[in-house]
């Protein structure tokens, strides 16, 4: 077995609010091998999107330790983070988080530039990437005239635009009906096959966390089981 990509360490996270302490996040430990597919399932408020959302750098952590590609994210400032996040890490959202008044292929080139890509060579990559999804010939219309499996393809060659290692998506398929879920699922494998990329997923569908290699399974904060499925 290869090193792991993702190496979380008794991980622990705690909100205050007020005089009440809420432990989201209970000692929680998790490898993730490169190129592996790991969904995360469990009932609501069980800690999964505070997994993600602390694992990824989008949160801190109370305690514990996150290593990504053997780096300690706590060892990092905020400036040097976010751009660790913003070249080697995509997320996709339940709920697209697409800009209205930009057209699909604005919303997807946005990372390029703000990363400090040269505005031709983004807009050249963000149109591959809409092919790559199969919506080159939607490339000027806005999130508004779009279906919502539309949208979330946007949103998918917007997470995947700047090729990174990790791929972090909080229910991507939890607004779509069942076909297009399950066609937004056929897209992310294929890509987690052909490129190589490493992808955890938090879901409350079980048929969608059965396509992928492995199932982690929350309840209070914690890891209350594994399902390894294939690979």
């Amino acid at each position: 077995m290869s090193e792991a990509i993702i190496e979380i360490t008794d991980l622990v996270k705690t909100y205050e609010t007020g005089e009440v302490q809420v432990r989201a996040l209970r000692g929680v430990s998790l490898s993730v091998q490169p190129a592996e597919m790991v969904a995360i399932m469990g009932p609501s408020g069980c800690g999964k999107t505070t997994l993600l959302n602390t694992a990824s750098g989008l949160d801190d952590p109370t305690s514990g330790t996150i290593m990504i590609e053997g780096t300690d994210l706590e060892s990092l400032d905020d400036n040097t983070k976010t751009s660790y996040r913003a070249r080697r890490m995509g997320f996709i959202f339940q709920f697209y988080n697409l800009l209205p008044v930009l057209s699909s292929v604005e919303n997807v080139e946005l990372p390029l530039l703000v990363s400090g890509t040269p505005p031709s060579e983004a807009r050249e990559r963000s149109l591959a990437g809409l092919e790559q999804v199969g919506l080159a010939d939607w490339a000027d219309h806005r999130p508004g005239q779009l279906s919502g499996g539309q949208r979330q393809r946007v949103t998918i060659a917007r997470a995947l635009v700047n090729d990174p290692a990790i791929v972090w998506a909080d229910e991507p398929t939890g607004d779509l009906d069942s076909v297009t879920a399950n066609q937004i699922m056929d897209l992310l494998i294929s890509l987690n096959e052909s490129q190589g990329q490493t992808f955890v997923l938090v879901t409350h569908g079980r048929e969608i966390a059965e396509r992928c290699h492995r199932i982690v399974h929350m309840r209070d904060g914690e890891i209350e089981s594994e399902e390894q499925l294939v690979g």
